[in-house]
């Protein structure tokens, strides 16, 4: 089989080189002519977990409350904020942002109506006769009342009084939730195996409509956050701004992503040239293995542009593990060729030394890239889309660096002279070092090795994955400023919603426990109601008129017991240290208090829901209740900043409480929002990731057994692969780095490339030890020689992946030092550990001296 197949590969390559390479430079030319549709997706999508049922819930919810994307300025004048000049400036900022295009309104200190700023009546209020601080008021009232309204408050101005909030609401796509819906539909039913030949091509269609609109959308998103950052950049000299929101972390996120393409991706290439050229000191082997990786990575990324494939922030790293990925099969054939040309003589063609080194070294790069491509796909089953989309590019794209590494650096040695004796390197010597540590220091390599052991399992002990968001970005970018400002003065960033279904008729007690807050009003309610005058009353009169028996409240959380029960979970939410601004119909209960001057009855309730006008209704009913079905919703946000913020515990404390405590039924209580949909994300990371590695090393074991023929051999070859992979998670438990969707790909990263130098370091000691089956001396032959390439390819992924240190995205960099840091444990493990074990254990039987 193989024979047959080296056949067919030297007669269509090396006999036709210069054919294999227009075809390939034709395909990859055709391909890249494609880059300028190549897009980034940085989407809310892209940050929980696909297939996830609580995501669908929360698309309901925000259907069924009208949430909206919304952009946060935060504004600190240096004036005091109520005075003349501040209160100008902020109108005209407003105005400027209203006018934005795509703005469906802005809500500020200037447009919420007061209510307390004096005291209103119940008649103002219902008429809609109510003030703003556009308006002749009192300004210390309304500073008063900004400071202790239970809506206002650490909302829309900080409690030091000096920071204020302009809430830009977006207009609603809705021709995204209808694309969505129509493509989740038809996902779902494919899923299912449910779809006819018809309707898999209206899917095809739908989700490349889908994927057109996000780009536009995006797109749309982008050139909205980079005009209110405009906008913002005018008023800078009058006081600190800071712009927030999703939309702005998902715009910064991919101009961060673009800048890491760009400038890291150029860094690498340059350190691959320094380098090769350090090591080869020749630019023939310079550009050749660099051409190769070139073209790799050109194919990729054409590819993905042809397909519109997505790259998000994670899958965005594929490039530069694809460069070097192609580099190490490069080097490798280029360190095999040098060596077989200096041993070669005058009389051997070109086409002897390039197909001896291709059939030498077709094996055990064909089982390096098996082994890698096993551990990449063991990330596309993490149901995380941007974690599933890096698996399969990945993958492809190992086999795309295979292939070209194959196709091209051979067919260009051919249409080379012969080399007849390999240029100087300075590396030789330093990998027999290595050699000699491994025959004189080998109970000091194993002692260490097995101390590694004790601290990984110690760390991975320790490893977790509840991460701060904020952390994902340096404290110098206007992300981590703007978080920080919102979290500690304007009431937290990411969204928490608690919905609660009113219970069964049968179900609901006849009375509740009386308490001050929520006795009836008694005979005082035609009096309270007096000032709304005679229209008022008949307005009332019909409103309520019912059938005899019939309940005055149809909804229940338009009762006192309703109201009762809301503000026992909106107190105890509010009470949290994580958790910052609470609103629910509590607010409005509370605020009616204060307008009445006293305790609010069902019949008050039932007025105030019927005679409210709409701009009261928008800020305190609507967002928070819902009458089909019927069901009250606590919304709140929690502070990202805060250091004790343990999400997935969080939300399983408040789940007890509500049902252990306040007496819910389980049924009737629903968390949702970001904060739920990232929670479930990041848990999924242990039992999708962590625990399939075993099963990954099982594979790779596997795979080692066929290729080595020899249990022992395979053990002693994953061992320090494993101690490898065990390290870097041992160091992020240790040093309190959490797993989140980048830096789980770690492990998958460091099994996919570090096996590589086992498989080659191995092949070489089978195919070494017979010449004298002296074990000592066959290690420093392989260090000789195959220790050169992997020496080689680790200095350079070392170096390479160090550079994204100087990222502004927290997870690129350690992304980069983790990666660097495996490596390098990968290096170590094969040209220390694994040869000490083969000398210990001799697993290719008795050894001469």
């Amino acid at each position: 089989m193989f024979d047959a197949l080296f056949k067919a590969y030297e007669a269509s390559v090396l006999k036709r080189p210069l054919l294999s390479l227009l075809l390939v430079l034709a395909v990859v030319g055709a391909l890249v002519a494609n880059l300028g549709n190549l897009k980034l997706d940085a989407s809310s999508d892209s940050l929980v977990l696909e297939g996830d049922k609580d995501l669908q819930y929360f698309r309901e919810i925000g259907k069924r409350y009208h949430t909206e994307d919304f952009l946060i300025v935060t504004y600190r004048p240096n004036e005091d904020l109520y005075s003349d000049a501040a209160l100008e400036r902020l109108e005209k900022l407003r105005g400027d942002l209203a006018a934005m295009p795509g703005v469906a309104s802005v809500m500020s200190i200037l447009d919420v109506p007061l209510l307390q700023s004096p005291q209103v009546s119940l008649s103002a209020v219902t008429s809609g006769n109510l003030k703003t601080l556009r308006d002749d008021v009192d300004r210390k009232l309304v500073a008063a009342e900004f400071h202790s309204s239970p809506i206002y408050k650490s909302l829309l101005v900080s409690e030091d009084a000096k920071t204020t909030a302009l809430q830009v609401n977006l207009q609603r796509d809705d021709r995204y939730i209808e694309l969505l819906e129509r493509r989740d539909e038809l996902r779902a039913r494919d899923r299912r195996g449910e779809l006819s030949l018809v309707e898999q091509d209206m899917y095809a269609v739908a989700e490349q409509e889908f994927q057109d609109h996000v780009a536009m959308a995006q797109q749309r998103q982008s050139d909205l956050v980079a005009l209110a950052r405009e906008i913002i950049d005018g008023y800078r000299d009058h006081g600190t701004l800071f712009l927030g929101g999703l939309p702005m972390i998902a715009s910064d996120m991919i101009s961060f992503v673009e800048s890491d393409l760009v400038v890291f991706g150029t860094g690498i290439i340059v350190f691959i040239i320094v380098l090769l050229v350090v090591i080869f000191r020749s630019m023939v082997w310079t550009l050749l293995p660099l051409s190769t990786c070139l073209l790799a990575v050109a194919f990729m990324l054409g590819l993905l542009a042809t397909l519109d494939w997505r790259m998000t922030v994670i899958s965005s790293n594929f490039v530069a593990l694809l460069l070097i990925i192609t580099l190490a099969v490069s080097i490798h054939l280029v360190v095999r060729y040098r060596e077989l040309a200096a041993k070669a003589g005058d009389d051997v063609t070109q086409l002897t030394l390039v197909s001896e080194t291709v059939r030498l070294m077709a094996q055990p790069c064909l089982y390096t890239t098996l082994t890698t491509l096993v551990a990449f796909m063991s990330l596309v089953i993490s149901g995380i889309r941007p974690v599933i989309d890096f698996g399969w590019m990945m993958t492809i794209g190992v086999m795309v660096a295979f292939i070209m590494s194959f196709a091209v650096l051979p067919a260009v040695l051919m249409l080379m002279k012969p080399l007849r004796q390999a240029d100087s390197d300075n590396s030789q010597s330093f990998t027999r070092y290595f050699a000699a540590a491994t025959e004189n220091r080998g109970g000091v390599i194993i002692l260490v090795a097995l101390g590694v052991l004790v601290a990984s399992l110690i760390g991975v002990s320790q490893l977790k994955v509840e991460n701060r968001f904020i952390d994902y970005f340096k404290d110098t970018t206007e992300i981590y400023q703007g978080m920080e400002t919102i979290d500690a003065e304007l009431g937290g960033t990411i969204s928490l919603d608690i919905i609660l279904d009113a219970p069964q008729p049968e179900a609901v007690p006849a009375s509740v426990a009386a308490n001050d807050d929520f006795a009836p009003a008694g005979d005082d309610f035609e009096d309270d109601f007096a000032v709304a005058g005679d229209d008022f009353a008949d307005d009332f009169e019909d409103d309520f008129a019912s059938p005899v028996g019939a309940p005055v409240n149809d909804s229940y959380w338009f009762s006192v017991a309703g109201m009762a029960r809301v503000k026992e979970v909106h107190d105890y939410m509010d009470g949290l240290e994580e958790t910052g601004k609470v609103l629910s119909l509590a607010t409005l209960y509370e605020l009616m208090g204060l307008i009445l001057g006293g305790s609010v009855d069902d019949l008050q309730l039932k007025l105030a829901r019927s005679a409210l006008p709409e701009e009261i209704n928008t800020i305190l009913v609507d967002p928070y209740f819902s009458a089909d079905p019927d069901e009250a919703r606590i919304s709140l946000r929690v502070k990202e900043t805060s250091r004790t913020l343990q999400r997935d515990q969080l939300l399983k404390e408040v789940r007890a409480h509500l049902v252990n405590e306040l007496g819910f039924k389980d049924e009737n209580v629903h968390l949702t929002g970001m904060l739920v949909l990232y929670n479930n994300m990041l848990q999924s990371l242990f039992s999708s990731q962590i625990l399939t590695i075993s099963a990954v090393f099982a594979a790779i074991m596997l795979m080692f057994m066929v290729l080595f023929r020899s249990l022992w051999l395979a053990v002693i070859a994953i061992t320090p692969n494993m101690l490898a992979a065990g390290a870097v998670l041992g160091s992020m438990g240790l040093l309190g780095i959490p797993l989140d969707m980048m830096t789980i790909t770690i492990a998958a990263i460091t099994v996919g490339i570090g096996v590589d130098h086992a498989i080659h370091y191995v092949h070489r000691f089978q195919a070494e030890f017979p010449v004298d089956r002296n074990y000592i001396r066959t290690v420093y032959r392989c260090h000789g020689s195959i220790g050169k390439a992997m020496y080689y390819t680790s200095v350079i992924i070392i170096f390479g992946f160090s550079i994204l240190a100087l990222s502004n995205f927290n997870p690129s960099i350690y992304f980069g030092l983790l990666t660097a840091g495996a490596m390098l444990a990968a290096l170590l493990g094969s040209l220390l550990l694994l040869p000490r074990m083969i000398v210990i254990f001799k697993p290719l039987g008795p050894g001469q001296q």
